[in-house]
């Protein structure tokens, strides 16, 4: 038996381009699935319309761009881990439920570092 997925086969711009759907069709799911990715979503284009009508340095810009970027790789990877453990099964166990509520805690500090982020530039800057 291989050690290696068999879904591991492509080389070159081929698995570039495959990549890139996948990635298209994960953004799709989150998107039509997930509200917390919506919300997500939503809180970062009205930041980042703020961000980009105050008069800060490019690099507060750019900080403040990063942070809720973080937070939306965050949630796909909360919203993943969530649907690996319900594939498993729906069944209440106590690992899946502190896989679920680690997920979650992790969008905690997320959006904390989003409230940090912003209160530190515009207040303490």
């Amino acid at each position: 038996m291989t050690p290696y997925s068999p879904f591991k086969g492509k080389q070159g711009l081929k698995r570039i381009f495959n990549a890139t759907g996948y990635s298209v069709a994960g953004f799709k799911s989150a998107f039509r699935l997930e509200a917390a990715f919506r919300q997500i979503i939503v809180l970062n284009i009205v930041l980042g319309i703020i961000n980009f009508s105050l008069q800060l340095s490019a690099l507060e810009h750019a900080i403040l761009l990063i942070v809720g970027l973080l937070a939306i790789i965050v949630e796909l990877f909360n919203s993943a881990i969530e649907a690996v453990v319900d594939r498993i099964s729906l069944e209440r166990h106590e690992l899946s439920k502190n896989a679920k509520d680690m997920g979650s805690a992790a969008q905690c500090v997320a959006l904390i570092m989003i409230a940090a982020t912003w209160a530190i530039i515009l207040f303490w800057a």
